[in-house]
């Protein structure tokens, strides 16, 4: 069984991407697609985005 370097609910920063410098919270992660569902706030508005694990980065 593969298993992912993130789980839900971690912060992460986005590094790639229309989306770099946005920081969420991963609320769903896709092992077979290798992605992460994480919430970032637009404008006051908190909005999913699916992104490819090498797109996001632990938050130090």
């Amino acid at each position: 069984m593969q298993t992912s370097a993130y789980g839900e609910g971690e912060i992460v920063r986005i590094v790639a991407g229309p989306f770099a410098d946005f920081t969420g919270r991963i609320v769903e992660v896709n092992l077979q697609r290798e992605s992460v569902k994480v919430m970032i706030n637009i404008f006051g508005r908190d909005t999913p985005v699916e992104l490819k694990f090498t797109e996001v980065e632990r938050e130090e």
